[in-house]
């Protein structure tokens, strides 16, 4: 997650404390609105420790996107 992190912070322009918790935010909202076993599937991501790369192709899979 930091790799996710220190890519939003450099896009977005901020620091990286800011960035964490706009990730951390967009997270939390993901986590309580999608279907629990994305859900899930979300978490085992996380804490999976992957590349952006991976966490964010997955993401795109949980909605739809390819």
């Amino acid at each position: 997650m930091d790799e996710l992190v220190e890519l939003v912070a450099k896009k977005a322009n901020i620091d990286e404390k800011s960035a964490k918790v706009a990730v951390n935010t967009v997270l939390d909202y993901l986590k309580k609105n999608i279907p629990e076993p994305y859900a899930s599937q979300l978490d085992s991501l996380l804490e999976g420790g992957g590349q952006t790369s991976d966490l964010l192709g997955s993401l795109g899979g949980l909605m739809g996107k390819k």
